[in-house]
Protein backbone atom coordinates (compact mmCIF):
# COMPACT_ATOMS: atom_id res chain seq x y z
CA UNK A 1 0.00 0.00 0.00
CA UNK A 2 1.57 3.39 -1.29
CA UNK A 3 0.66 6.59 0.61
CA UNK A 4 -1.39 8.45 -0.85
CA UNK A 5 0.08 12.63 -1.58
CA UNK A 6 -2.63 13.69 -1.16
CA UNK A 7 -2.87 12.81 2.46
CA UNK A 8 0.32 14.57 2.96
CA UNK A 9 -1.23 18.25 3.80
CA UNK A 10 -3.71 16.59 6.28
CA UNK A 11 -1.19 14.81 8.22
CA UNK A 12 0.14 18.36 8.36
CA UNK A 13 -2.97 19.70 9.41
CA UNK A 14 -3.24 18.01 11.69
CA UNK A 15 0.11 18.51 13.44
CA UNK A 16 -0.16 21.59 13.23
CA UNK A 17 -3.60 22.17 15.04
CA UNK A 18 -3.92 18.66 17.07
CA UNK A 19 -7.46 18.87 16.63
CA UNK A 20 -8.90 16.35 13.92
CA UNK A 21 -12.59 18.77 13.95
CA UNK A 22 -10.36 21.61 13.20
CA UNK A 23 -8.53 20.07 10.57
CA UNK A 24 -11.99 18.52 8.79
CA UNK A 25 -13.37 22.37 9.00
CA UNK A 26 -9.85 23.84 7.21
CA UNK A 27 -9.87 21.06 4.39
CA UNK A 28 -13.40 21.34 3.84
CA UNK A 29 -13.87 17.27 4.95
CA UNK A 30 -16.34 15.88 7.60
CA UNK A 31 -14.31 14.87 10.11
CA UNK A 32 -15.06 10.90 9.30
CA UNK A 33 -12.89 11.01 6.48
CA UNK A 34 -10.21 12.63 8.36
CA UNK A 35 -10.09 10.05 10.71
CA UNK A 36 -10.12 7.51 7.68
CA UNK A 37 -7.24 9.17 6.14
CA UNK A 38 -5.06 9.46 8.82
CA UNK A 39 -5.61 6.01 9.58
CA UNK A 40 -4.68 4.90 5.87
CA UNK A 41 -2.13 6.79 5.56
CA UNK A 42 -0.62 4.89 9.01
CA UNK A 43 -0.98 1.75 7.19
CA UNK A 44 1.06 2.98 4.48
CA UNK A 45 3.46 4.34 5.91
CA UNK A 46 3.84 1.53 8.48
CA UNK A 47 3.81 3.30 11.96
CA UNK A 48 2.05 5.36 13.99
CA UNK A 49 2.29 9.10 13.35
CA UNK A 50 -0.22 10.94 15.79
CA UNK A 51 -0.90 9.45 20.01
CA UNK A 52 -4.05 10.88 20.92
CA UNK A 53 -3.74 12.98 24.42
CA UNK A 54 -6.10 14.62 26.55
CA UNK A 55 -5.51 18.21 24.80
CA UNK A 56 -5.50 16.85 20.80
CA UNK A 57 -3.64 14.27 18.61
CA UNK A 58 0.14 14.86 19.03
CA UNK A 59 2.79 13.44 17.09
CA UNK A 60 4.41 10.98 17.49
CA UNK A 61 8.58 10.85 17.47
CA UNK A 62 8.54 9.04 14.25
CA UNK A 63 5.45 11.23 13.42
CA UNK A 64 8.10 14.31 13.72
CA UNK A 65 10.30 12.74 11.58
CA UNK A 66 7.75 12.59 9.11
CA UNK A 67 6.21 16.14 9.18
CA UNK A 68 9.86 18.06 9.43
CA UNK A 69 10.91 16.39 6.20
CA UNK A 70 6.92 16.75 4.65
CA UNK A 71 6.84 20.30 5.16
CA UNK A 72 10.17 20.99 3.47
CA UNK A 73 8.49 18.72 0.47
CA UNK A 74 5.82 20.94 0.35
CA UNK A 75 7.47 24.27 0.82
CA UNK A 76 9.35 23.03 -2.07
CA UNK A 77 6.60 22.46 -4.20
CA UNK A 78 4.89 25.50 -3.54
CA UNK A 79 8.19 27.50 -4.32
CA UNK A 80 7.96 25.37 -7.79
CA UNK A 81 4.58 25.70 -8.17
CA UNK A 82 5.15 30.02 -7.97
CA UNK A 83 7.74 29.36 -10.49
CA UNK A 84 5.81 28.09 -12.69
CA UNK A 85 2.47 29.89 -12.94
CA UNK A 86 3.63 33.48 -11.90
CA UNK A 87 4.01 34.49 -15.61
CA UNK A 88 0.47 33.06 -16.66
CA UNK A 89 -1.68 33.90 -13.66
CA UNK A 90 -1.14 37.23 -14.12
CA UNK A 91 -3.69 39.30 -12.49
CA UNK A 92 -6.30 36.51 -12.35
CA UNK A 93 -7.11 34.04 -9.66
CA UNK A 94 -7.86 33.78 -6.10
CA UNK A 95 -5.77 36.08 -3.05
CA UNK A 96 -6.77 34.68 0.17
CA UNK A 97 -6.27 37.62 2.85
CA UNK A 98 -6.04 37.26 6.55
CA UNK A 99 -6.74 39.87 9.18
CA UNK A 100 -8.21 40.33 12.62
CA UNK A 101 -11.81 40.44 11.56
CA UNK A 102 -11.82 44.56 13.40
CA UNK A 103 -9.79 45.64 10.33
CA UNK A 104 -11.68 43.64 7.77
CA UNK A 105 -15.06 45.10 8.70
CA UNK A 106 -14.23 48.64 9.87
CA UNK A 107 -11.27 49.15 7.84
CA UNK A 108 -10.75 47.24 4.64
CA UNK A 109 -14.11 46.54 3.47
CA UNK A 110 -15.01 49.57 2.09
CA UNK A 111 -11.56 50.26 0.28
CA UNK A 112 -11.96 46.95 -1.26
CA UNK A 113 -14.66 48.10 -4.01
CA UNK A 114 -11.97 49.98 -6.30
CA UNK A 115 -9.60 47.10 -6.11
CA UNK A 116 -11.61 44.71 -7.60
CA UNK A 117 -13.25 47.47 -10.27
CA UNK A 118 -9.78 47.87 -10.84
CA UNK A 119 -8.91 44.17 -11.49
CA UNK A 120 -11.99 42.63 -11.68
CA UNK A 121 -10.06 39.10 -12.53
CA UNK A 122 -9.15 39.24 -9.04
CA UNK A 123 -11.03 36.48 -6.65
CA UNK A 124 -10.54 38.18 -2.73
CA UNK A 125 -11.41 35.60 -0.22
CA UNK A 126 -10.60 36.94 3.21
CA UNK A 127 -10.18 35.02 6.07
CA UNK A 128 -10.83 36.38 9.68
CA UNK A 129 -8.75 35.23 12.41
CA UNK A 130 -5.25 35.38 14.03
CA UNK A 131 -3.81 32.09 14.19
CA UNK A 132 -1.05 30.75 12.57
CA UNK A 133 -1.48 29.98 8.72
CA UNK A 134 0.29 27.57 6.25
CA UNK A 135 1.57 29.78 3.42
CA UNK A 136 3.12 26.79 1.81
CA UNK A 137 0.41 24.77 1.89
CA UNK A 138 -2.01 28.38 0.74
CA UNK A 139 -4.36 28.38 3.45
CA UNK A 140 -3.54 32.25 2.70
CA UNK A 141 -1.26 34.10 0.47
CA UNK A 142 -1.36 37.33 2.32
CA UNK A 143 -1.68 38.05 5.99
CA UNK A 144 -1.93 40.89 8.70
CA UNK A 145 -0.67 40.48 12.11
CA UNK A 146 -0.45 42.49 15.56
CA UNK A 147 2.32 40.97 16.34
CA UNK A 148 5.73 40.20 14.77
CA UNK A 149 5.86 36.36 14.31
CA UNK A 150 8.88 34.73 15.20
CA UNK A 151 11.85 34.29 12.71
CA UNK A 152 10.78 31.79 9.90
CA UNK A 153 13.41 31.81 7.18
CA UNK A 154 9.95 30.97 4.43
CA UNK A 155 8.23 34.11 5.41
CA UNK A 156 8.34 37.82 3.81
CA UNK A 157 7.72 39.86 7.31
CA UNK A 158 7.27 44.04 7.05
CA UNK A 159 5.84 46.11 9.43
CA UNK A 160 3.22 48.17 7.86
CA UNK A 161 1.68 50.52 10.72
CA UNK A 162 0.56 50.62 13.97
CA UNK A 163 -2.84 49.97 15.47
CA UNK A 164 -4.07 52.32 17.88
CA UNK A 165 -6.38 51.54 20.97
CA UNK A 166 -8.48 54.56 23.43
CA UNK A 167 -10.25 54.24 26.05
CA UNK A 168 -14.22 54.86 25.00
CA UNK A 169 -17.66 54.81 26.73
CA UNK A 170 -21.11 56.00 26.11
CA UNK A 171 -21.28 59.22 24.65
CA UNK A 172 -24.61 60.44 26.48
CA UNK A 173 -22.43 60.05 30.07
CA UNK A 174 -20.81 62.49 31.66
CA UNK A 175 -16.76 62.23 30.89
CA UNK A 176 -14.42 60.86 33.41
CA UNK A 177 -11.49 61.27 34.74
CA UNK A 178 -8.49 59.22 34.33
CA UNK A 179 -8.25 58.27 38.21
CA UNK A 180 -11.89 57.16 37.67
CA UNK A 181 -11.46 54.77 35.46
CA UNK A 182 -10.72 51.64 38.03
CA UNK A 183 -13.85 52.48 39.67
CA UNK A 184 -16.09 51.54 36.55
CA UNK A 185 -17.43 48.68 35.01
CA UNK A 186 -15.14 47.29 31.99
CA UNK A 187 -15.56 44.68 29.01
CA UNK A 188 -13.11 42.39 28.90
CA UNK A 189 -12.39 39.23 26.93
CA UNK A 190 -12.23 36.20 28.09
CA UNK A 191 -9.53 34.64 30.48
CA UNK A 192 -8.10 32.93 27.81
CA UNK A 193 -6.95 35.93 25.65
CA UNK A 194 -4.96 37.25 28.84
CA UNK A 195 -2.12 37.27 27.16
CA UNK A 196 -2.94 39.96 24.77
CA UNK A 197 -1.69 43.44 25.32
CA UNK A 198 -5.20 45.21 25.47
CA UNK A 199 -5.98 42.82 28.61
CA UNK A 200 -2.50 43.22 30.25
CA UNK A 201 -2.96 46.94 30.25
CA UNK A 202 -6.69 46.55 31.51
CA UNK A 203 -5.26 43.78 34.27
CA UNK A 204 -2.75 47.09 35.11
CA UNK A 205 -5.23 49.35 35.90
CA UNK A 206 -7.11 47.10 38.11
CA UNK A 207 -10.73 47.71 37.84
CA UNK A 208 -12.89 46.67 40.08
CA UNK A 209 -15.59 45.14 37.99
CA UNK A 210 -15.56 42.82 34.81
CA UNK A 211 -17.96 41.78 32.28
CA UNK A 212 -16.36 39.42 30.05
CA UNK A 213 -17.47 39.41 26.76
CA UNK A 214 -16.46 37.21 23.27
CA UNK A 215 -15.73 39.26 20.04
CA UNK A 216 -15.01 43.05 19.32
CA UNK A 217 -18.38 43.01 18.06
CA UNK A 218 -19.99 41.98 21.29
CA UNK A 219 -17.80 44.64 23.07
CA UNK A 220 -18.82 47.28 20.93
CA UNK A 221 -22.74 47.13 21.46
CA UNK A 222 -22.26 46.73 25.41
CA UNK A 223 -20.23 49.51 25.22
CA UNK A 224 -22.37 51.75 23.47
CA UNK A 225 -25.45 50.36 25.39
CA UNK A 226 -23.50 52.08 28.79
CA UNK A 227 -22.79 48.15 30.61
CA UNK A 228 -18.74 49.16 30.68
CA UNK A 229 -16.39 50.89 29.48
CA UNK A 230 -13.81 49.54 26.71
CA UNK A 231 -10.51 49.63 25.37
CA UNK A 232 -11.10 49.54 21.59
CA UNK A 233 -9.27 50.49 18.15
CA UNK A 234 -9.25 53.80 17.32
CA UNK A 235 -10.60 52.95 13.59
CA UNK A 236 -13.73 51.15 15.64
CA UNK A 237 -14.46 53.24 18.32
CA UNK A 238 -13.89 56.33 16.72
CA UNK A 239 -16.64 55.41 13.60
CA UNK A 240 -18.88 54.64 16.42
CA UNK A 241 -21.71 57.20 16.94
CA UNK A 242 -22.78 56.42 20.23
CA UNK A 243 -19.29 56.07 21.84
CA UNK A 244 -16.40 58.98 22.54
CA UNK A 245 -13.07 58.62 24.34
CA UNK A 246 -12.53 59.49 27.69
CA UNK A 247 -9.22 60.61 26.69
CA UNK A 248 -7.98 61.82 23.63
CA UNK A 249 -5.33 60.55 23.54
CA UNK A 250 -4.48 56.44 22.82
CA UNK A 251 -3.23 55.04 25.35
CA UNK A 252 -2.10 51.55 23.59
CA UNK A 253 -0.58 50.96 20.41
CA UNK A 254 0.30 47.31 18.00
CA UNK A 255 2.26 46.55 15.69
CA UNK A 256 0.64 45.95 12.09
CA UNK A 257 2.72 43.10 10.57
CA UNK A 258 2.40 42.04 6.72
CA UNK A 259 3.16 38.47 5.96
CA UNK A 260 3.62 36.29 3.04
CA UNK A 261 5.75 33.38 1.30
CA UNK A 262 8.80 34.58 1.16
CA UNK A 263 8.22 33.48 -3.06
CA UNK A 264 4.70 35.31 -3.19
CA UNK A 265 6.68 38.36 -5.02
CA UNK A 266 7.26 36.38 -8.13
CA UNK A 267 3.30 36.08 -8.55
CA UNK A 268 1.66 39.00 -10.15
CA UNK A 269 -1.51 39.04 -8.36
CA UNK A 270 -0.18 38.53 -4.51
CA UNK A 271 2.82 41.41 -5.42
CA UNK A 272 0.26 43.77 -6.29
CA UNK A 273 -2.13 43.14 -3.53
CA UNK A 274 0.74 43.79 -0.80
CA UNK A 275 1.85 46.59 -2.50
CA UNK A 276 -1.84 47.83 -2.92
CA UNK A 277 -2.18 47.11 1.29
CA UNK A 278 1.40 48.74 2.20
CA UNK A 279 -0.06 51.80 0.52
CA UNK A 280 -3.11 52.18 2.16
CA UNK A 281 -1.10 51.69 5.60
CA UNK A 282 1.14 54.47 4.72
CA UNK A 283 -1.73 56.39 3.44
CA UNK A 284 -4.28 56.18 6.94
CA UNK A 285 -1.08 55.83 9.02
CA UNK A 286 -2.61 58.60 11.57
CA UNK A 287 -6.66 57.22 11.49
CA UNK A 288 -4.80 53.62 12.00
CA UNK A 289 -3.45 55.07 15.49
CA UNK A 290 -5.77 57.09 16.29
CA UNK A 291 -4.26 60.39 15.83
CA UNK A 292 -5.94 61.59 12.94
Amino acid sequence: MKLDWNDIPLLLALAENGNMSQTARLLGLDVSTVSRRVAAAERALGLRVFIREPGGYKPTDAGRVFVSHAEAIYDRVQTMLLDTRAEAEGMTGPVRLTAVDVLFSHWLAPRLPALLQEHPGLQMQLIAGNHDVSFARREADLAVRLARPSQDASLRMRKVGELGFAVYGMRRRVPLAREQWPEQPWLAYGEELARLPEMQWLQRLGPKRLVRVSSVATMVHACESGVGLALLPCVVGDRIGGLMRLDPTPVLYRDLWLLSHRDAGQVARFRYVAAWLAQLFAADAAALRGDG
